[in-house]
Protein backbone atom coordinates (compact mmCIF):
# COMPACT_ATOMS: atom_id res chain seq x y z
CA UNK A 1 0.00 0.00 0.00
CA UNK A 2 1.45 3.53 -0.92
CA UNK A 3 1.29 6.26 1.86
CA UNK A 4 -0.33 9.37 0.50
CA UNK A 5 3.07 11.17 0.02
CA UNK A 6 3.48 8.85 -2.85
CA UNK A 7 0.73 9.59 -4.95
CA UNK A 8 1.00 11.55 -8.04
CA UNK A 9 -1.91 14.01 -8.08
CA UNK A 10 -3.10 17.37 -8.65
CA UNK A 11 -5.93 19.95 -7.61
CA UNK A 12 -8.14 20.94 -9.87
CA UNK A 13 -11.61 22.73 -9.59
CA UNK A 14 -12.30 21.33 -6.89
CA UNK A 15 -11.44 17.81 -7.13
CA UNK A 16 -8.37 15.46 -7.01
CA UNK A 17 -7.11 14.10 -10.21
CA UNK A 18 -4.34 11.50 -10.39
CA UNK A 19 -1.47 12.20 -13.31
CA UNK A 20 -1.87 9.49 -15.54
CA UNK A 21 0.97 7.78 -17.79
CA UNK A 22 1.31 8.78 -21.15
CA UNK A 23 2.83 6.88 -23.34
CA UNK A 24 6.68 7.83 -22.92
CA UNK A 25 5.99 8.32 -19.17
CA UNK A 26 4.79 4.50 -18.93
CA UNK A 27 7.29 3.18 -20.46
CA UNK A 28 9.49 5.58 -18.55
CA UNK A 29 7.79 3.41 -15.61
CA UNK A 30 8.41 0.07 -16.60
CA UNK A 31 11.99 0.55 -17.29
CA UNK A 32 12.19 1.98 -14.18
CA UNK A 33 10.27 -1.11 -12.58
CA UNK A 34 12.14 -3.60 -14.23
CA UNK A 35 14.97 -2.09 -12.82
CA UNK A 36 14.22 -2.11 -9.28
CA UNK A 37 12.80 -5.40 -9.42
CA UNK A 38 16.17 -6.74 -10.58
CA UNK A 39 17.81 -5.10 -7.94
CA UNK A 40 15.54 -6.68 -5.59
CA UNK A 41 16.15 -10.53 -7.03
CA UNK A 42 20.01 -9.98 -7.06
CA UNK A 43 19.88 -9.24 -3.10
CA UNK A 44 17.58 -12.27 -1.91
CA UNK A 45 20.09 -13.19 1.10
CA UNK A 46 21.70 -9.83 1.45
CA UNK A 47 20.52 -7.16 4.13
CA UNK A 48 18.20 -4.57 3.87
CA UNK A 49 20.49 -2.11 4.22
CA UNK A 50 22.13 -3.12 0.62
CA UNK A 51 19.10 -3.83 -1.02
CA UNK A 52 18.13 0.26 -0.29
CA UNK A 53 21.84 0.88 -1.11
CA UNK A 54 21.13 -0.42 -4.45
CA UNK A 55 17.76 0.80 -4.94
CA UNK A 56 18.91 4.49 -3.94
CA UNK A 57 22.15 3.92 -6.68
CA UNK A 58 19.15 3.62 -9.37
CA UNK A 59 19.09 6.81 -11.27
CA UNK A 60 15.96 8.61 -12.03
CA UNK A 61 15.00 12.28 -13.77
CA UNK A 62 13.57 14.29 -11.12
CA UNK A 63 10.85 14.38 -12.33
CA UNK A 64 10.91 10.60 -11.56
CA UNK A 65 11.51 10.44 -7.83
CA UNK A 66 8.36 9.83 -6.58
CA UNK A 67 7.81 6.99 -8.78
CA UNK A 68 11.22 5.43 -8.12
CA UNK A 69 9.87 5.44 -4.27
CA UNK A 70 6.75 4.59 -4.87
CA UNK A 71 7.57 1.41 -6.71
CA UNK A 72 9.96 0.58 -4.76
CA UNK A 73 7.58 0.72 -1.93
CA UNK A 74 5.36 -1.65 -3.40
CA UNK A 75 7.88 -4.03 -4.10
CA UNK A 76 9.22 -3.86 -0.86
CA UNK A 77 5.93 -5.24 0.62
CA UNK A 78 5.99 -8.12 -1.26
CA UNK A 79 9.79 -8.79 0.14
CA UNK A 80 9.88 -11.26 3.20
CA UNK A 81 12.96 -9.84 5.51
CA UNK A 82 13.88 -12.04 9.08
CA UNK A 83 16.44 -10.97 11.62
CA UNK A 84 18.38 -13.87 12.51
CA UNK A 85 16.49 -15.00 15.77
CA UNK A 86 19.93 -17.47 16.57
CA UNK A 87 21.12 -15.55 19.64
CA UNK A 88 19.09 -12.49 21.46
CA UNK A 89 21.19 -9.21 19.84
CA UNK A 90 20.46 -7.61 23.23
CA UNK A 91 21.78 -10.03 25.22
CA UNK A 92 24.81 -10.33 23.11
CA UNK A 93 25.64 -7.35 22.98
CA UNK A 94 25.21 -6.32 26.87
CA UNK A 95 27.43 -9.57 27.07
CA UNK A 96 30.41 -8.17 24.20
CA UNK A 97 30.03 -4.32 25.74
CA UNK A 98 30.70 -5.85 28.74
CA UNK A 99 33.68 -7.60 28.50
CA UNK A 100 34.91 -5.33 26.06
CA UNK A 101 34.76 -2.31 28.79
CA UNK A 102 36.72 -4.44 31.46
CA UNK A 103 39.16 -5.43 28.89
CA UNK A 104 39.67 -1.76 28.50
CA UNK A 105 40.22 -1.00 31.90
CA UNK A 106 42.47 -3.27 32.81
CA UNK A 107 44.96 -2.24 29.80
CA UNK A 108 48.13 -1.05 30.66
CA UNK A 109 49.35 2.24 28.99
CA UNK A 110 49.91 2.25 24.99
CA UNK A 111 48.23 -1.38 24.83
CA UNK A 112 46.58 -1.94 22.26
CA UNK A 113 42.72 -3.96 22.47
CA UNK A 114 42.38 -6.35 20.40
CA UNK A 115 38.78 -6.77 19.30
CA UNK A 116 39.53 -9.57 16.79
CA UNK A 117 40.68 -11.73 20.16
CA UNK A 118 37.34 -10.58 22.21
CA UNK A 119 34.82 -11.53 19.89
CA UNK A 120 36.66 -15.03 18.83
CA UNK A 121 36.33 -15.89 22.74
CA UNK A 122 32.51 -14.73 23.01
CA UNK A 123 32.51 -17.10 19.23
CA UNK A 124 34.28 -19.88 20.32
CA UNK A 125 32.17 -20.10 23.78
CA UNK A 126 28.79 -19.73 21.81
CA UNK A 127 30.21 -22.64 19.45
CA UNK A 128 29.61 -20.51 16.30
CA UNK A 129 32.15 -18.42 14.21
CA UNK A 130 33.46 -14.72 14.88
CA UNK A 131 31.26 -13.73 11.94
CA UNK A 132 28.24 -14.85 12.83
CA UNK A 133 29.03 -12.77 15.88
CA UNK A 134 29.58 -9.74 13.95
CA UNK A 135 26.16 -10.23 11.88
CA UNK A 136 23.93 -11.31 15.01
CA UNK A 137 25.26 -8.36 17.61
CA UNK A 138 22.81 -5.86 15.74
CA UNK A 139 20.69 -7.80 13.34
CA UNK A 140 17.65 -6.64 15.06
CA UNK A 141 17.58 -3.75 13.57
CA UNK A 142 16.11 -2.68 10.52
CA UNK A 143 18.61 -2.22 8.17
CA UNK A 144 20.40 -5.21 9.19
CA UNK A 145 17.56 -7.93 8.13
CA UNK A 146 17.80 -10.08 6.00
CA UNK A 147 15.70 -10.84 2.52
CA UNK A 148 14.59 -13.66 2.40
CA UNK A 149 12.52 -13.96 -0.85
CA UNK A 150 10.36 -11.56 -2.91
CA UNK A 151 7.10 -12.48 -4.70
CA UNK A 152 8.08 -10.50 -7.56
CA UNK A 153 5.55 -9.49 -10.43
CA UNK A 154 6.44 -8.28 -14.20
CA UNK A 155 7.55 -4.55 -14.34
CA UNK A 156 4.33 -4.34 -16.58
CA UNK A 157 2.34 -5.70 -13.58
CA UNK A 158 3.45 -3.93 -11.18
CA UNK A 159 3.25 -0.39 -12.54
CA UNK A 160 -0.32 -1.49 -13.38
CA UNK A 161 -0.19 -1.78 -9.12
CA UNK A 162 1.08 1.22 -8.93
CA UNK A 163 -1.59 3.04 -10.48
CA UNK A 164 -4.30 1.15 -8.68
CA UNK A 165 -2.15 1.97 -5.39
CA UNK A 166 -2.22 5.53 -5.94
CA UNK A 167 -6.07 5.57 -5.75
CA UNK A 168 -6.23 3.19 -2.60
CA UNK A 169 -3.86 5.87 -0.98
CA UNK A 170 -6.56 8.69 -1.85
CA UNK A 171 -9.27 6.43 -0.20
CA UNK A 172 -7.28 7.11 2.90
CA UNK A 173 -8.17 10.35 3.46
CA UNK A 174 -12.14 9.96 2.64
CA UNK A 175 -14.65 11.25 4.44
CA UNK A 176 -17.41 9.32 2.67
CA UNK A 177 -17.66 7.13 -1.05
CA UNK A 178 -20.06 7.07 -3.18
CA UNK A 179 -20.54 3.98 -5.63
CA UNK A 180 -22.75 3.05 -8.65
CA UNK A 181 -22.00 -0.55 -9.32
CA UNK A 182 -23.68 -2.59 -11.90
CA UNK A 183 -23.41 -6.10 -11.92
CA UNK A 184 -24.69 -8.82 -14.62
CA UNK A 185 -24.68 -11.68 -12.31
CA UNK A 186 -26.84 -11.84 -8.94
CA UNK A 187 -23.67 -13.43 -7.62
CA UNK A 188 -21.27 -10.98 -8.58
CA UNK A 189 -23.34 -8.99 -7.07
CA UNK A 190 -23.46 -10.99 -3.69
CA UNK A 191 -19.95 -11.02 -3.77
CA UNK A 192 -19.57 -7.65 -3.92
CA UNK A 193 -21.82 -6.77 -1.29
CA UNK A 194 -20.30 -9.37 1.05
CA UNK A 195 -16.73 -8.42 0.93
CA UNK A 196 -18.01 -4.59 1.81
CA UNK A 197 -19.25 -6.67 5.12
CA UNK A 198 -16.07 -8.58 5.16
CA UNK A 199 -14.28 -5.36 4.95
CA UNK A 200 -16.27 -4.44 8.06
CA UNK A 201 -16.85 -1.08 6.08
CA UNK A 202 -20.12 1.01 7.50
CA UNK A 203 -22.73 1.16 4.71
CA UNK A 204 -25.54 1.78 3.05
CA UNK A 205 -27.51 0.20 -0.13
CA UNK A 206 -30.07 1.29 -2.46
CA UNK A 207 -31.60 0.14 -5.83
CA UNK A 208 -30.96 2.32 -8.47
CA UNK A 209 -32.71 2.45 -12.36
CA UNK A 210 -29.22 0.87 -13.69
CA UNK A 211 -28.06 -1.32 -10.72
CA UNK A 212 -27.27 -0.10 -6.81
CA UNK A 213 -25.82 2.97 -4.89
CA UNK A 214 -23.12 2.22 -1.98
CA UNK A 215 -22.79 4.76 0.45
CA UNK A 216 -20.00 4.42 2.75
CA UNK A 217 -18.67 6.18 5.54
CA UNK A 218 -14.48 6.94 5.51
CA UNK A 219 -12.03 6.92 7.66
CA UNK A 220 -12.16 10.98 8.29
CA UNK A 221 -15.79 10.43 9.28
CA UNK A 222 -14.67 8.30 12.11
CA UNK A 223 -13.54 9.50 15.60
CA UNK A 224 -10.92 6.22 16.05
CA UNK A 225 -9.15 3.73 14.40
CA UNK A 226 -8.54 6.24 11.38
CA UNK A 227 -5.59 4.25 10.07
CA UNK A 228 -6.77 0.67 10.05
CA UNK A 229 -10.28 1.48 9.01
CA UNK A 230 -8.91 2.94 5.79
CA UNK A 231 -6.39 0.76 5.00
CA UNK A 232 -9.77 -1.62 4.77
CA UNK A 233 -11.83 0.63 2.64
CA UNK A 234 -8.88 1.04 -0.01
CA UNK A 235 -9.72 -2.95 -0.38
CA UNK A 236 -12.79 -1.65 -2.01
CA UNK A 237 -11.25 -1.09 -5.36
CA UNK A 238 -10.03 -4.88 -6.20
CA UNK A 239 -13.36 -6.08 -4.64
CA UNK A 240 -15.36 -3.60 -7.48
CA UNK A 241 -13.10 -5.79 -10.37
CA UNK A 242 -16.77 -7.93 -9.49
CA UNK A 243 -18.72 -5.46 -10.93
CA UNK A 244 -19.71 -4.81 -14.85
CA UNK A 245 -19.32 -0.86 -14.35
CA UNK A 246 -18.75 1.51 -11.56
CA UNK A 247 -18.27 4.68 -11.06
CA UNK A 248 -16.84 6.22 -7.60
CA UNK A 249 -16.78 9.45 -5.82
CA UNK A 250 -15.11 10.03 -2.59
CA UNK A 251 -14.91 13.59 -0.51
CA UNK A 252 -11.64 13.08 0.93
CA UNK A 253 -9.33 16.12 3.22
CA UNK A 254 -6.36 16.50 1.25
CA UNK A 255 -2.89 17.84 2.79
CA UNK A 256 -1.77 19.06 5.41
CA UNK A 257 -4.70 21.78 5.47
CA UNK A 258 -7.17 18.96 4.75
CA UNK A 259 -8.42 20.66 2.23
CA UNK A 260 -12.05 19.20 0.99
CA UNK A 261 -11.98 17.83 -2.35
CA UNK A 262 -13.73 15.24 -4.84
CA UNK A 263 -11.73 12.41 -5.70
CA UNK A 264 -13.87 10.47 -9.10
CA UNK A 265 -12.53 7.21 -10.26
CA UNK A 266 -14.80 4.47 -12.64
CA UNK A 267 -14.08 1.31 -14.59
CA UNK A 268 -15.60 -2.11 -15.03
CA UNK A 269 -13.94 -5.86 -15.35
CA UNK A 270 -17.00 -8.25 -14.63
CA UNK A 271 -14.21 -10.56 -13.12
CA UNK A 272 -16.43 -12.59 -11.33
CA UNK A 273 -14.55 -13.57 -7.81
CA UNK A 274 -15.49 -16.14 -5.19
CA UNK A 275 -17.86 -14.98 -2.27
CA UNK A 276 -15.73 -14.42 1.04
CA UNK A 277 -15.40 -16.32 3.47
CA UNK A 278 -17.38 -15.61 6.88
CA UNK A 279 -15.76 -13.34 9.78
CA UNK A 280 -14.42 -15.32 12.59
CA UNK A 281 -17.44 -14.14 15.23
CA UNK A 282 -20.02 -15.36 12.57
CA UNK A 283 -17.60 -18.84 11.65
CA UNK A 284 -17.63 -19.07 15.55
CA UNK A 285 -21.84 -18.84 15.79
CA UNK A 286 -22.03 -21.18 13.31
CA UNK A 287 -19.99 -23.77 14.57
CA UNK A 288 -21.08 -23.43 17.76
CA UNK A 289 -25.29 -23.57 16.81
CA UNK A 290 -24.96 -26.25 14.80
CA UNK A 291 -23.30 -28.14 17.78
CA UNK A 292 -26.16 -27.23 19.63
CA UNK A 293 -28.67 -29.84 18.06
CA UNK A 294 -31.29 -27.79 17.53
CA UNK A 295 -33.93 -29.00 14.83
CA UNK A 296 -32.61 -25.37 12.62
CA UNK A 297 -29.56 -25.73 10.23
CA UNK A 298 -27.70 -22.55 9.54
CA UNK A 299 -25.60 -21.41 6.55
CA UNK A 300 -23.93 -18.25 4.87
CA UNK A 301 -27.11 -16.42 3.33
CA UNK A 302 -27.14 -16.25 -0.26
CA UNK A 303 -29.80 -13.77 -0.53
CA UNK A 304 -30.86 -9.69 -1.04
CA UNK A 305 -33.51 -8.81 0.27
CA UNK A 306 -34.97 -5.38 -0.64
CA UNK A 307 -38.31 -3.16 0.01
CA UNK A 308 -38.69 -1.36 -3.46
CA UNK A 309 -38.73 2.54 -2.87
CA UNK A 310 -37.77 2.10 0.40
CA UNK A 311 -33.94 -0.10 0.63
CA UNK A 312 -32.27 -3.32 1.19
CA UNK A 313 -29.69 -5.75 3.29
CA UNK A 314 -28.11 -7.97 2.66
CA UNK A 315 -27.88 -10.97 5.35
CA UNK A 316 -24.74 -12.87 6.89
CA UNK A 317 -26.83 -16.25 7.95
CA UNK A 318 -30.14 -17.91 7.08
CA UNK A 319 -31.73 -20.64 9.85
CA UNK A 320 -33.85 -22.84 8.13
CA UNK A 321 -36.08 -25.62 9.36
CA UNK A 322 -39.44 -27.59 8.38
CA UNK A 323 -42.34 -27.38 10.72
CA UNK A 324 -45.67 -29.85 9.84
CA UNK A 325 -44.67 -29.78 6.43
CA UNK A 326 -43.19 -26.03 5.55
CA UNK A 327 -40.50 -24.68 5.41
CA UNK A 328 -39.45 -21.80 7.79
CA UNK A 329 -36.26 -19.45 7.22
CA UNK A 330 -34.83 -16.78 9.38
CA UNK A 331 -31.76 -14.95 8.38
CA UNK A 332 -29.75 -13.11 10.74
CA UNK A 333 -27.17 -10.28 9.92
CA UNK A 334 -24.55 -9.10 11.98
CA UNK A 335 -24.15 -5.31 12.84
CA UNK A 336 -22.02 -5.70 15.96
CA UNK A 337 -19.59 -3.19 14.55
CA UNK A 338 -21.51 -0.91 12.33
CA UNK A 339 -23.34 2.43 13.16
CA UNK A 340 -26.14 3.50 15.48
CA UNK A 341 -27.54 5.22 11.96
CA UNK A 342 -27.19 1.99 10.08
CA UNK A 343 -29.03 -0.12 12.75
CA UNK A 344 -31.93 2.53 12.21
CA UNK A 345 -31.69 1.89 8.73
CA UNK A 346 -32.80 -1.36 9.42
CA UNK A 347 -35.48 -0.65 11.72
CA UNK A 348 -37.22 1.55 9.50
CA UNK A 349 -37.29 -1.11 6.49
CA UNK A 350 -38.98 -3.30 8.74
CA UNK A 351 -41.29 -1.32 9.63
CA UNK A 352 -41.65 0.07 6.16
CA UNK A 353 -42.72 -3.55 5.25
CA UNK A 354 -40.56 -5.73 4.66
CA UNK A 355 -42.07 -9.08 5.32
CA UNK A 356 -38.83 -11.71 5.72
CA UNK A 357 -38.04 -12.91 9.28
CA UNK A 358 -34.76 -11.17 9.95
CA UNK A 359 -32.74 -10.76 13.34
CA UNK A 360 -30.39 -7.89 13.23
CA UNK A 361 -27.91 -9.04 15.90
CA UNK A 362 -26.54 -5.71 17.41
CA UNK A 363 -23.48 -4.96 19.52
CA UNK A 364 -24.33 -3.31 22.83
CA UNK A 365 -21.96 -0.53 22.37
CA UNK A 366 -24.53 1.17 19.87
CA UNK A 367 -27.24 1.45 22.38
CA UNK A 368 -30.34 0.58 20.58
CA UNK A 369 -33.17 -1.35 22.99
CA UNK A 370 -34.63 -4.57 21.50
CA UNK A 371 -38.20 -2.47 21.84
CA UNK A 372 -37.69 -0.93 18.96
CA UNK A 373 -39.56 -3.32 16.89
CA UNK A 374 -42.46 -3.83 18.21
CA UNK A 375 -43.47 -8.12 18.29
CA UNK A 376 -45.77 -7.48 15.60
CA UNK A 377 -43.50 -7.12 13.26
CA UNK A 378 -41.83 -10.39 11.31
CA UNK A 379 -38.42 -9.12 12.43
CA UNK A 380 -36.64 -8.49 16.13
CA UNK A 381 -33.10 -7.12 16.99
CA UNK A 382 -30.84 -9.16 19.13
CA UNK A 383 -28.52 -6.89 21.66
CA UNK A 384 -25.55 -8.81 22.99
CA UNK A 385 -22.38 -7.83 24.69
CA UNK A 386 -18.91 -9.16 23.90
CA UNK A 387 -20.02 -11.95 21.52
CA UNK A 388 -22.96 -13.20 19.78
CA UNK A 389 -24.77 -16.69 22.12
CA UNK A 390 -25.51 -19.67 20.12
CA UNK A 391 -28.09 -20.97 22.63
CA UNK A 392 -29.22 -17.57 22.65
CA UNK A 393 -29.92 -17.19 19.16
CA UNK A 394 -31.71 -20.39 19.50
CA UNK A 395 -34.41 -19.17 21.42
CA UNK A 396 -35.02 -15.91 19.83
CA UNK A 397 -35.45 -18.31 16.74
CA UNK A 398 -38.36 -19.70 18.63
CA UNK A 399 -39.74 -16.97 19.56
CA UNK A 400 -39.63 -15.25 16.26
CA UNK A 401 -41.63 -18.04 14.97
CA UNK A 402 -43.98 -18.32 17.19
CA UNK A 403 -47.44 -17.02 17.03
CA UNK A 404 -47.63 -13.33 17.95
CA UNK A 405 -50.31 -14.46 21.01
CA UNK A 406 -47.62 -16.66 22.61
CA UNK A 407 -44.70 -14.34 22.66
Amino acid sequence: MLTVDLVHARRRAGELRLVAFDAPARARAEVLAGQILEAVRAHVGRTREELDAAIDGIDVEARDHRLKAGLAKLVEDRCEFDASDDVDPEELRHDVFSRASAARAELEDGAHFDREALLDAVAQERQTSREAIERALFSDLRSAHKLLAVDAPGAKTLVASYERAQAQAVLLRAVSVRVDVRCASAGALRAFFRRLKFLRLLHTIEKTDEGHRVVIDGPFSLFESVTKYGLQLAMVLPALDACDAWKLEASIRWGKERTPLTFRLEGGAGVEEAEPALPDELETLVRTFSALGTPWTVSPSTAILELPGVGLCVPDLVFERTRDGEREAVHLEAMGYWSRAAVWKRIELVQAGLAQHILFAVSSRLRVSEDVLGEDLPSALYVYKGAMNARTIAERLERLMSPREDR
